[in-house]
């Protein structure tokens, strides 16, 4: 399935789940929080932070 394909079927289920009203809608300091929260757990990781910095500003 192309990431494409794979976008559409997740933007439809997002649109669904806020029409029926279940939908998770964060405020900002959730946002805040669960950025920070990623952030620490993807810096622990020296190695991957180093891949991270070598490939730069490539996709």
């Amino acid at each position: 399935m192309s990431e494409q394909r794979q976008r559409e079927i997740a933007a439809q289920g997002g649109r669904a789940a806020h029409k029926r009203g279940t939908a998770h809608e964060f405020s900002s300091a959730e946002a805040r929080r669960a950025g920070q929260k990623g952030g620490e757990a993807v810096s622990r990781d020296r190695s991957h932070m180093a891949k991270i910095g070598r490939k730069g500003g490539e996709r």
